[in-house]
């Protein structure tokens, strides 16, 4: 469910942490751990607060879309995995996309359509559906991005999820060009 201030106070309650305090604390834990599956979690429960709109502004303050970006490179599958995730729940708003975006975000993201991980590869495939858009269309829309796209709304047989994505995808972005 979507938060709002008031549903916000309700669920913190008189000595509760305040959201950006609360966000701010993993954000800063997470610059600082090395062990990974503390890391993971950390990324995946900043993951799961980027769904909700009432959490972008604290997640642009705190600059959890580049450690998003910068998890997507580290050799933890499941750190990537959170990541991207992290980044397709959040860049619905065009704010966020533009921050990904400006960030280096779209070659990031791109690779990690070929990731062995299926919720990193869906992930990817919904966040470049968000991200595409005509200032960065020539990035995101590269022939061999295309192709592998193409063949996942091909592969329906062997993943739903992969082929809905990738039509939707082609629909929004290639229609009248196919």
């Amino acid at each position: 469910m979507f938060t709002n201030d008031q549903r916000q106070e309700e669920r913190t309650g008189k000595y509760g942490t305040p959201r950006l305090q609360y966000l701010q604390d993993l954000s800063r834990l997470l610059m600082f751990l090395v062990f990974s599956e503390t890391r993971e979690k950390i990324v995946a429960n900043l993951a799961n607060f980027a769904y909700d709109p009432y959490n972008y502004n604290f997640l642009r303050q705190l600059n959890v879309l580049e450690l998003f970006l910068d998890c997507i490179d580290e050799p933890n599958e499941k750190l990537v995995e959170f990541s991207v995730g992290g980044i397709c729940n959040s860049c619905a708003d065009p704010t966020n996309a533009a921050i990904v975006t400006q960030c280096g975000g779209i070659p990031l993201i791109i690779q990690c359509l070929s990731s062995p991980v299926r919720n990193t590869v869906n992930y990817a495939l919904g966040a470049l559906y968000y991200l595409c858009n005509e200032s960065n269309k020539e990035e995101v829309l590269k022939p061999e991005v295309v192709d592998v796209i193409k063949r996942y709304a091909a592969a329906e047989t062997v993943c739903v999820s992969f082929s809905n994505l990738a039509k939707a995808f082609l629909d929004k972005h290639l229609s009248g060009n196919l």
